[in-house]
């Protein structure tokens, strides 16, 4: 089940299935895409209830599958929608982060976590692997090295190690605040950063891109920074 609810310029989407410690079924993934693409505030926070942040993909849904590939393509759809979303997608990580559930995460413009959090991809001890964009973002998010070494060993990464990896930004112990302090910036600034950084096509390609989002900030914003100058 997913739960939603605007706060103060904070969407706020919950992973709510604490009994199976927020493990996802396809329904689930259909849920959380909407609730993100859908978010009009500038940032969405997104969370999981209970003791833990998602423990991935359901594994009864995955031994029932008739065509595990289709499940792969549904959770790829769901982290695209996360990275892709105008809003600004804040993923605050208490308790256990686990296969999709790292995944999902890895797919937010920034992952912050509590002390209590920890981060594994426990497949590879049964024979699987994250395919939910796994393998793609997380040598982006990390060093090839460390990404290798996490995956590939399935070990449990605590919250400090998470820190110094680059796998999350920060560790505090209230993640919302951080969804809060970057909500009080100005909308179109942010979404337009969210878009450049984001960008893949090339060097060029991404400047002329930025050159082109900031002159039309400047021009939008005009009187603030004419306001700004007089201070």
């Amino acid at each position: 089940m997913i739960r939603t609810r605007d706060d103060d310029g904070v969407r706020v989407v919950t992973i709510d299935r604490p009994a199976r410690r927020n493990a996802l079924r396809p329904d689930d993934l259909s849920a959380l895409r909407t609730a993100v693409a859908d978010a009009d505030a500038p940032v969405t926070y997104l969370r999981g209830a209970g003791e833990a942040f998602c423990a991935g993909a359901d594994l009864d849904v995955v031994a029932a599958l008739d065509d595990p590939a289709s499940f792969a393509r549904a959770g790829q759809r769901t982290a695209r929608a996360i990275a892709d979303a105008e809003t600004v997608v804040v993923c605050g990580i208490d308790g256990a982060a686990r296969g999709g559930g790292v995944e999902i995460a890895l797919a937010a413009d920034l992952r912050v976590a509590t002390p209590a959090a920890t981060f594994a991809e426990p497949g590879v001890a049964f024979g699987l692997f994250g395919a939910w964009g796994g393998t793609v973002r997380l040598p982006r998010v990390m060093r090839e090295g460390d990404a290798l070494d996490f995956a590939l060993s399935g070990r449990v990464l605590d919250a400090d190690e998470a820190l110094r990896t680059g796998l999350v930004s920060r560790v505090v112990d209230d993640p919302r605040s951080v969804a809060d302090a970057i909500a009080s910036g100005e909308r179109d600034a942010l979404r337009a950063i969210k878009r450049r950084v984001r960008d893949r096509r090339d060097d060029g390609t991404q400047e002329r891109a930025e050159a082109s989002a900031f002159a039309d900030l400047v021009h939008a914003h005009a009187d603030d920074i004419a306001a700004m100058r007089g201070e």
